[in-house]
């Protein structure tokens, strides 16, 4: 039987240039810690995932430069062993026009987004500032069936910036000797993708808020060369040590629409999350709490007079 140990949290890990999250969430298995709690949250009434998938062509995209003293007659790319891409994001400006940015446009059938008096839409601010269009359709007739309000839409997906590309290749010098190296690149991306999708609307009449509709994408990518031929698509120029290539990318992106609207649950809770604290010199004799105390049983006991006028209620009932 294999042994499992908890992982010690004080203890440095022996390699340090990866780590090892803690949410602050600890469960022992013991049900008596565990008690209900009440939490105003976003509820999601109906959500859809979908893949969608593109093309982009990049020609004669620039890798940079081998070393010239090893260049010159005879030196040439004789294989690409790998190439790999991510997204391009520059930390220093978020409005730099090289970040890649997927954008969805939506349309929507059977319902209609809330707009003010200048025809702007009425957002609110959702997870991580993410924008939440209110929408409204008349659900009176589905409410009569204690069912949903179908809508329909269409979106338009804009993928603009440029990609990070790597390329592992061996070249051959002008002394005939084999050398592998790591090339790196930016190529432009700028396409188009369409879909369609179907939600259901919870009522607008029978609920404080109107109902929220917010997506979020991902993007991925598959690089290739062009042809699949290095002598056709990756060129070195002897002289100057430039790699240039012919790539075509697979644009791979994941979506999510949700309809949501703010709610009260129920939940199951083991307390508060609880991160270790490091250590410190002690300066302060004690330190302030983030969040405040649980006011509600069975964190806190009721006083003997509550108790008896609780119990005398139950008993007059």
């Amino acid at each position: 039987m294999t042994s499992c140990k908890e992982p010690d949290h004080g203890k440095p890990p022996a390699d340090r240039s990866c780590c090892i999250a803690d949410t602050g969430c600890h469960f022992r298995g013991r049900l008596d810690k565990v008690v209900g709690e009440c939490i105003f949250v976003d509820k999601v009434y109906d959500g859809i995932t979908l893949n969608l998938q593109g093309l982009q062509a990049g020609n004669k995209i620039s890798f940079g430069h081998l070393p010239v003293s090893r260049c010159g007659g005879g030196a040439r790319i004789v294989r690409v062993k790998s190439i790999t891409a991510r997204k391009f994001f520059n930390p220093e400006n978020i409005n730099d026009s090289r970040n890649l940015i997927v954008t969805p446009i939506t349309t929507l059938s059977g319902a209609q987004f809330v707009t003010d008096c200048k025809g702007n839409p009425v957002t609110v601010p959702g997870p991580a500032g993410l924008l939440q269009y209110l929408i409204y359709t008349n659900t009176a007739s589905c409410d009569a069936k204690s069912r949903g309000t179908p809508i329909f839409g269409s979106q338009e997906i804009h993928v603009t910036g440029c990609i990070s590309v790597s390329m592992v290749v061996d070249f051959e010098d002008n002394r005939g000797r084999i050398h592998e190296t790591t090339l790196s690149g930016r190529m432009p991306v700028n396409q188009r993708i369409t879909n369609f999708f179907e939600l259901c609307m919870p009522s607008v009449f029978d609920s404080t808020f109107l109902p929220q509709f917010t997506e979020f994408c991902n993007i991925s990518f598959n690089p290739n060369l062009a042809t699949r031929n290095v002598g056709r698509d990756v060129s070195l120029n002897s002289t100057t040590g430039e790699v240039t290539a012919n790539l075509v990318v697979a644009l791979c992106i994941t979506c999510e629409k949700k309809i949501k609207v703010p709610t009260q649950l129920c939940v199951l809770s083991t307390g508060f999350c609880e991160h270790p604290v490091s250590p410190r010199e002690i300066l302060c004799p004690s330190f302030p709490p983030l969040f405040p105390p649980q006011v509600n049983v069975p964190h806190v006991r009721p006083y003997e007079d509550e108790i008896c006028i609780e119990s005398q209620e139950d008993e007059s009932e």
